[in-house]
């Protein structure tokens, strides 16, 4: 049985189990929220025989992000790849997609399968093609399913397939500044065009949901007319889109599949959260998985930034899960560092949708790394951070030696304009204690997370 069904006979699962006590809440709620779709722990059986640690993504869970990783045929190789899986695991991504377009994909994917405790997802059009030598007119419906089983087969936890783009969405984009921008959509349409008939993805829906059960994949319905600037969001080929992935999640549900949906990547602020909401209502609130979204298009280089603003309003609007963009989105591949710096914005971006939303606990080590701030403990401070090594390099920069660790007072301020000081100076005075207590125990657990 997958994880659906078995919630739906009121089966706790292992994996259940692991992610009630992941999440802090009751089982009762993870089986109820997997039964109904509106959570997903994305397992394929195969990646569970490994390191695979399940996890949840829902309205119900907190806030998640994805980070991508892959070869090119430009660039890259399995040690590449596996640094930067490294990377996206050490600073937080909860999920990898293998986006790999190169050679040599079977290795590296295994590779990557093998050392991953986080799921892993893929975009099994991209395999496909390659081994078609380039040209998707090739493309026959058994060269798909055959891709997706073979995926599954190797372990991948979740695919994206873009089934709901029809025929007769593609007049709908010719107006769009930046037309057709999802690589998988594309890819569809012009296989569309070539042969005048309909989406095979969605033709063979069902038995892609065959596959998928067999193994338990989760799907990860993809947004192949998402918007690629702000100008063409929340258009009418994406919610017509939308109205179709709503149909193929009530479809996949009833053959027993677990099931996220993809969203659009820039959008304006003002509409995001309505974006979050017609999808809800589309899709039957089933987890919504966003990219971005950007809120702007004039910071290439600077994505990751501008996305991040987008997330955080998603992820507080419902948005289940947050998928990173990169300093280098629209510019080139990313490298490890590349990898960081996008881990850790959508990392910001999650927690602060957390807060926003009040999750149990998710203001615990912010008031934690506040009282180390005001009490001038700088290695707690360090600690406590989402990128220690990031903190104390810019605090070293100026005042490296040990017993600036202790030090009342930082570079900006020096030791006699620090408002904390002050404060502290002030209460001493009025004889009150110098430093707030703890509202629970000071001492803040990390997760910690296979490496």
């Amino acid at each position: 049985m997958t994880q659906l069904e078995a919630a739906r006979e009121g089966d706790l699962t292992p994996e259940m189990e692991f992610v009630a006590k992941r999440e802090d809440l009751p089982t009762a709620v993870i089986l109820k929220e997997v039964g109904r779709g509106r959570m997903v722990i994305p397992a394929n059986k195969v990646h569970l025989t490994k390191k695979l640690e399940p996890m949840a993504i829902g309205i119900a869970a907190k806030t998640k992000i994805n980070a991508n990783i892959g070869n090119s045929a430009v660039t890259s190789d399995i040690d590449g790849e596996l640094e930067k899986l490294h990377m996206a695991v050490h600073y937080g991504a909860d999920t990898v997609m293998d986006l790999s377009t190169g050679k040599d994909i079977d290795t590296i994917r295994r590779a990557i399968i093998d050392h991953s405790p986080v799921p892993i997802g893929t975009v099994p059009i991209y395999q496909m093609l390659e081994e078609l030598g380039g040209d998707i007119e090739d493309m026959t419906p058994k060269h798909f399913l055959d891709m997706c089983e073979k995926q599954a087969q190797q372990g991948v936890d979740y695919m994206t397939v873009h089934a709901g783009l029809l025929m007769e969405h593609l007049s709908l984009t010719t107006n769009r500044i930046t037309g057709i921008v999802s690589r998988g959509g594309s890819l569809v349409a012009k296989w569309m065009m070539a042969h005048r008939k309909q989406n095979p993805l969605y033709e063979h829906f069902e038995d892609l949901c065959d596959i998928f059960a067999e193994y338990d994949v989760t799907w990860s319905l993809g947004d192949g007319l998402r918007p690629g600037c702000i100008a063409d969001a929340s258009d009418e080929a994406q919610f017509a889109e939308l109205h179709v992935l709503g149909e193929l999640t009530r479809r996949a549900w009833a053959k027993g599949c677990q099931v996220m949906v993809e969203g659009p990547g820039h959008v304006p602020m003002d509409q995001i959260d309505m974006n979050v909401k017609r999808q809800m209502q589309e899709c039957d609130e089933a987890p919504f998985y966003v990219l971005g979204p950007l809120v702007t298009d004039i910071a290439p280089g600077y994505d990751h930034i501008t996305s991040a603003i987008g997330a955080a309003l998603a992820g507080w609007s419902g948005a289940a899960m947050l998928c990173y963009v990169t300093p280098k989105e629209h510019l080139g591949l990313p490298d490890a560092d590349d990898v960081r710096q996008g881990v850790i914005a959508y990392k910001i971006a999650a927690h602060a949708a957390d807060l926003a939303r009040h999750r149990k606990g998710s203001r615990d080590r912010d008031d934690a790394l506040s009282r180390a701030r005001f009490s001038f403990d700088w290695n707690e401070q360090f600690r406590l951070s989402l990128d220690p090594e990031t903190a104390k390099k810019f605090h070293d920069e100026t005042l490296p030696q040990e017993t600036f660790k202790s030090a009342n007072f930082c570079s900006m301020c020096g030791p006699k304009y620090c408002s904390m000081k002050i404060t502290q100076e002030i209460r001493e005075m009025a004889g009150e204690p110098m430093i707030a207590p703890a509202q629970a125990d000071d001492t803040v657990q990390l997760p910690v997370i296979s490496q």
